[in-house]
């Protein structure tokens, strides 16, 4: 995501023809985009985004087994 905002960022600044980017090739602007597709080919293809989402899930789920815990006055576990 943050060579998306990067290249958006050069990408206006491009546009508008502000120093020192206005003078700057356009494959020098573009280089973030190619750098984010390479990104998440890479994590998609490793199961970095696949392992990210399932520690998303386990983290609500154990957020809400502890609030359901704790409304019923029980201890939370530690994990």
């Amino acid at each position: 995501m943050l060579f998306l905002g990067v290249g958006m960022l050069l990408l206006a600044l491009k546009y508008l023809e502000i120093d020192p980017v206005a003078g700057w090739p356009w494959w020098g602007v573009l280089i973030p985009f190619g750098l984010a597709a390479v990104w998440w080919t890479w994590a998609d293809w490793s199961g970095y985004t696949k392992k990210k989402a399932v520690q998303r899930e386990n983290d609500k789920r154990k957020a809400r087994i502890d609030k359901s815990r704790q409304a019923m006055g029980l201890p939370t576990k530690k994990r």
